[in-house]
């Protein structure tokens, strides 16, 4: 088989395809969540709350050249985003309709009672 058979058969199949597609959809949805956090959530709730902290300026907090205003203005944004996405999944997981339970077996007394019957017919 050469190499442009093998490189087709690969790209043509169904979990690549899937895994392709599951990739976009999902820098969609970062995309949707990082602008909600920051252009919804930031400036309404975060910045208020900063500013009565009087941490308007966190990115800036530095000591002897270590910028770790930086680093926890990365950990806020980063709570920010899981709490987001955590509520939307939520959210659409309560829109899913629940799958109906396969009807469960007979329990194992009920299996030995019928095994019994069984027999006794005999």
């Amino acid at each position: 088989m050469g190499l442009v058979q093998e490189f087709k058969d690969f790209a043509i199949k169904g979990n690549v395809v899937e895994l392709a597609v599951a990739v976009i959809i999902g820098k969609a949805f970062g995309d949707i969540v990082n602008s909600l956090v920051a252009d919804v959530i930031t400036p309404l709730l975060l910045n208020p709350a900063m500013k009565v902290a009087g941490a308007e300026n966190i990115k800036e907090l530095a000591w002897n050249g270590v910028t770790y205003g930086n680093f926890i203005s990365s950990i806020i944004n980063f709570l920010c985003i899981a709490i987001v996405l955590f509520l939307m999944i939520k959210g659409i997981n309560k829109m899913k309709k629940p799958a109906e339970a396969a009807p469960a077996g007979p329990s194992s007394t009920d299996a030995l009672l019928m095994e019994i019957r069984d027999s006794l017919k005999k």
